[in-house]
């Protein structure tokens, strides 16, 4: 089965039992790999009773076709399940090394189902796997885990994915690491992971991922490396980090900060790509097989926050730890992103929620007496770091925001209020700056999710001519958006889906022929995108089928509200006409958000619809 190792490996926990299953040639052909095809085989397994957090709900750790080979950046996989912090599509696409050590261990993935009683790890070989005894690994962080858990098994050939303690706690939107801070974020999967008491999966491996036309394809992978090396943004991010953005987002007023109700704040600048590299900056971290190196390696020596030489915050971090909350430290938040990462939480909904308690303590909804006294006052340093330990330890105070801002919106009796769609905390991108974003946080399956479609790049300039994706130059402008959107989620998908990085975008002609050698199919890439477009839609039904309503797809009320200072002055995106707009050319029905009938038969999904049209 040329471009996959053709089995996948299921772990039951409640049993521990181990075996191997063939891959679904059919599916894998259809969904391609990562994201898309644990979609495929998680509608089989879940439905609207699934705990998210029960043994019930299987944890599927799916790789790329195209994870492992010779395309630049080619590190990805994915974590999915049933989100415990959504209720919806679970995923967390995750870079590092641990993927791609799994490929080359023989397997396209990993389905783990029930619940260990006692903590264990997951050791995988290209000999087999093995349940093993966790019990001296629980408790603690994902440094020391995979420090410890691979000196054990023999050093750096030993790939580890691990939780720590905010997802042995069931944190609910508790994270997965590996490559140190390399993590699977979103969605709660490593509270998914703590609930089945599965401290860590090691890996080692030593094999190739089998190619129709290798030589072929590392062709097209060469070609495609220079493309990227030429590339004008590859450049600031592999000089500058994904916070290297920071201040082109800031003068088109896309930076959120206090918590979505400030316009320009300039303390933000003091936290961008440009500040790290000056100040706290000591060398760069990357994912296995990447040329740009995205990742900042920083020390802080002294002060009140120290942080030892390790991986430093990134774009969403600075904002959503930092300008988020009127703080602009950067060696304050680069101690907050350690503490996250050491703790094994996502910072974009860890933000999110401290964000949102700082707006309802500042607004005179909340007092000290639900903080555990803290003062949560715009721009307090000193509050976060207390607040992140008790967020992972789910203590006190922190027991409520460790449910993510929905359940907080409810807990204190004020709904919509908190900024979040489905659930989910929005990456930092300022949808009144940014029109495009309005849809893409509305619409991605797995709630207000910024990585399912970076409209905010093709909104700051980049083009995909090949599926019909072009730049407008116009931030602000709604026509023609909606086709746009899907069409650049639809290719997304796929990207996903192959096992890519987004940052790294390799041209599409090389990305199409990289899939033709290392498949020894014939298509193009109005074909691949087809495909995301079917994967794309394939998480929507599962969301469907876990009890997904439309009347769910709401702007939060904060955004409705224009702001009275900054470049966005004034504006609020028209996201109901954009998401009308955006439904008719999807092909999806207004009053019930379900795709049409003759839209799944066109997409090859005609099994689903007797589900779904009921």
């Amino acid at each position: 089965m040329n471009g996959y190792a053709g089995k996948l490996l299921i772990v039951n926990l409640s049993d521990g039992t181990i075996r191997e299953e063939p891959l679904n040639a059919e599916w894998a052909r259809q969904f391609i790999g990562a994201g898309g095809l644990a979609a495929r085989y998680l509608y089989e397994m879940v439905d609207a009773d699934t705990d998210p957090l029960g043994p019930e709900n299987p944890l599927i750790w799916m790789t790329g076709l195209l994870t492992g080979t010779r395309l630049p950046s080619g590190s990805r996989s994915a974590f999915c399940a049933r989100s415990p912090l959504t209720s919806l599509w679970g995923e967390a696409n995750i870079g590092g090394f641990a993927g791609v050590a799994l490929r080359q261990a023989g397997y396209d993935g990993v389905i783990i189902l029930g619940q260990s009683p006692t903590p264990v790890y997951l050791y995988i070989t290209d000999q087999g796997a093995e349940i093993r005894d966790a019990t001296p690994y629980w408790g603690l962080d994902t440094y020391e885990t995979q420090a410890r858990l691979s000196e054990a098994l023999g050093g750096r050939p030993v790939r580890v994915a691990c939780i720590g303690p905010a997802g042995e706690n069931l944190v609910r939107y508790a994270a997965i690491f590996n490559a140190d801070a390399r993590a699977a974020g979103r969605t709660g999967m490593g509270a998914v992971m703590g609930s089945k008491r599965l401290k860590a999966i090691a890996v080692r491996g030593r094999g190739q991922v089998p190619l129709s036309e290798r030589e072929r394809f590392n062709q097209a992978a060469r070609q495609a490396l220079q493309a990227i090396q030429e590339d004008f943004a590859i450049s600031v991010l592999k000089e500058l980090g994904t916070a290297g953005g920071l201040e082109f987002f800031h003068m088109l007023g896309a930076v959120p900060a206090r918590y979505w109700t400030l316009g320009d704040y300039e303390g933000a600048l003091n936290l961008s790509g440009a500040a790290i590299a000056e100040t706290i900056q000591m060398g760069t971290t990357g994912c296995w097989g990447c040329w740009v190196q995205c990742g900042r390696e920083v020390q802080v020596t002294d002060g009140p926050f120290p942080v030892p030489r390790t991986d430093g915050p990134e774009y969403e971090t600075v904002v959503s730890l930092g300008a988020n909350l009127l703080i602009d430290d950067l060696k304050a938040v680069a101690y907050f992103d350690l503490l996250c990462d050491a703790l094994g939480m996502d910072t974009i909904s860890t933000g999110g929620a401290i964000g949102f308690a700082f707006y309802l303590y500042n607004e005179g909804i909340i007092g000290p007496d639900e903080t555990d006294g803290l003062e949560l006052t715009w721009g307090n340093v000193e509050a976060v770091a207390p607040l992140i330990r008790k967020i992972a330890a789910q203590e006190g105070f922190g027991t409520v925001l460790a449910q993510g801002s929905r359940a907080m919106e409810a807990h204190y009796n004020v709904p919509g209020l908190a900024v979040q769609v489905h659930g989910l905390e929005p990456g930092m991108y300022d949808p009144r700056a940014m029109s495009g974003m309005a849809l893409v946080f509305l619409t991605s399956p797995r709630g207000a999710c910024h990585n399912k479609s970076d409209y905010y790049m093709v909104e700051s300039g980049h083009s995909f001519p090949e599926v019909g994706v072009w730049n407008t130059n116009d931030q602000r402008r709604e026509v023609g958006k909606p086709l746009s959107v899907a069409r650049h989620q639809d290719w997304r998908s796929f990207v996903d889906s192959a096992g890519a990085c987004q940052f790294v975008n390799a041209p599409i002609p090389r990305m199409v022929e990289m899939v033709q050698a290392a498949t020894g199919w014939e298509v193009t890439a109005r074909d691949l995108a087809r495909a995301g477009e079917r994967i794309f839609t394939l998480k929507w039904l599962i969301n469907h089928k876990l009890g997904w309503r439309r009347e769910q797809q709401v702007f939060p009320r904060l955004w409705e509200q224009a702001l009275d200072e900054g470049p966005t002055e004034g504006f609020v995106p028209a996201w109901e006409a954009m998401l009308r707009a955006y439904y008719e050319h999807r092909e999806w029905d207004w009053e019930t958000g379900r795709p049409r009938p003759e839209k799944l038969k066109a997409l090859g999904l005609d099994a689903f619809i007797p589900d779904l049209w009921k």
